[in-house]
């Protein structure tokens, strides 16, 4: 994934309606009207979340006579995992020198 890609695809995911709209794809297709129902906002305003979705690779869109369903493209989502996968080991080192540090502690709450 170039940075171009997964900057779009960050970008993409910072908001919570277009997550939103993700979440809900990845039960299945759906139509812009049926992705809009649970959000106070226009159609418009929808459409633009799935314009940024579909520019960033999330979703595609397809025409099925009068259906123009949306559907989630998975692919992205992998590369994001795989580039988060690469710091791994930095929040893991963390999280065994705080257990550690809470080891010791407790062992110095008993020595007392």
């Amino acid at each position: 994934m170039t940075t171009d890609q997964l900057s779009a695809t960050f970008a993409a995911l910072a908001d919570p309606t277009r997550r939103a709209i993700l979440a809900r794809l990845s039960t299945g297709e759906a139509s812009v009207n049926e992705l809009a129902e649970p959000f106070p906002v226009s159609l418009q305003a929808i459409s633009k979340h799935l314009k940024v979705l579909e520019r960033a690779g999330l979703i595609s869109r397809s025409r099925t006579a009068q259906w123009r369903p949306c559907r989630l493209e998975a692919a992205p989502l992998g590369e994001i995992s795989d580039w988060v996968e690469r710091y791994r080991h930095f929040w893991e080192g963390g999280f065994d020198r705080m257990e550690r540090h809470l080891a010791e502690l407790r062992k110095g709450d008993k020595d007392d």
